[in-house]
């Protein structure tokens, strides 16, 4: 369960509330440009919203498309 912020809001991470977090993966260009800055560098938990599980999974995605050339090393 995720845990209630002020003003009784849930936050809880986009891919465990769309149960996709299995789908996490590296050609999926569009879904990993929204998890990097303009700099190139990945968005911390915090400001993303991910839970651990799915921080993990598009770290290792951004990892492989960045190793095959889909996705630049710097902004």
């Amino acid at each position: 369960m995720a845990a209630k912020r002020r003003g009784g809001r849930v936050n809880k991470c986009r891919f465990t509330r769309d149960n996709t977090i299995d789908e996490i993966d590296y050609k999926d260009l569009p879904m990993l440009q929204k998890m990097v800055t303009s700099q190139g560098k990945l968005f911390a938990r915090k400001r993303s919203g991910n839970c651990a599980k799915a921080q993990r999974r598009v770290r290792q995605a951004l990892k492989r498309a960045r190793f095959i050339g889909l996705m630049p090393f710097t902004g």
